[in-house]
């Protein structure tokens, strides 16, 4: 793939406490030709003002939503701004290391696959070592992971991870309807629906509390469920 330009997609909500050291772990990145999208979802925070003054000494397109509408809607805003030809998806949380960045893009980069996603548990022997901070989260994304293998005809090991990586024709062929986290099984159906396998590479986790701030409900694994439900029976 020539000329490669990398296109960062990070939605935002109520993420002061790491947004700022995120953007410097990206920023640090070399040979790496990027650029980042933040989209503030209604933060409460501080978070807008703090990637406000980062980006006046930072080329950042910043997008702001006045309420929060939720991660997909977060998404869906930002396409209209991409110019790279990969398009990576990346939480402002810190559970995931920028510097994976390498091993994410090369499936795509080499004309190997068009989708890759980054797996928490690839390569672990035991889920225990995989970062979630609960064994109803490991329940959880096992058996949505399962389930979504089954629908959509893909080898998953981590369904819904965060990290998932595009060539830009493919992410512009998806067109997303979800505002929240259910946009995360209506794009791996989507793309299971365009006959394309989906390449996982094992990656670094390190998961947080919800007193730390983890936004994921125990009511999104019900939404994600009816999601895939939806978007394999009814779209």
């Amino acid at each position: 793939m020539k000329d490669l330009k990398i296109t960062i997609i990070i939605p935002l909500y109520n993420e002061e406490k790491t947004i700022i050291k995120l953007l410097k772990k990206i920023i640090n990145l070399k040979k790496i030709n990027f650029e980042i999208i933040v989209v503030n979802d209604g933060s409460s925070d501080d978070s807008l003002n703090l990637v406000k003054k980062f980006s006046k000494k930072n080329k950042i397109v910043l997008i702001s939503h006045k309420k929060n509408y939720g991660k997909g809607a977060a998404i869906k805003s930002a396409r209209k701004f991409i110019t790279g030809n990969i398009v990576i998806i990346q939480d402002a949380d810190l559970e995931y290391n920028p510097k994976d960045y390498f091993k994410l893009i090369k499936p795509i980069k080499e004309n190997k696959y068009k989708v890759v996603y980054g797996s928490r548990v690839l390569n672990r022997k035991r889920y225990s070592s995989v970062g979630f901070t609960s064994m109803f989260r490991v329940f959880g994304n096992h058996v949505l992971t399962l389930i979504s293998n089954i629908l959509n005809l893909q080898k998953l090991t981590d369904a819904h991870t965060c990290y998932k990586v595009f060539s830009y024709e493919v992410f512009k062929r998806i067109k997303l309807e979800e505002n929240g986290f259910e946009f995360c099984p209506e794009i791996t159906t989507k793309i299971s629906k365009l006959r394309l396998k989906i390449k996982e590479v094992p990656i670094s986790y390190t998961g947080r509390k919800y007193n730390e701030g983890k936004k994921i409900k125990s009511i999104d694994a019900i939404k994600a469920l009816i999601a895939l439900i939806k978007y394999n029976y009814f779209r």
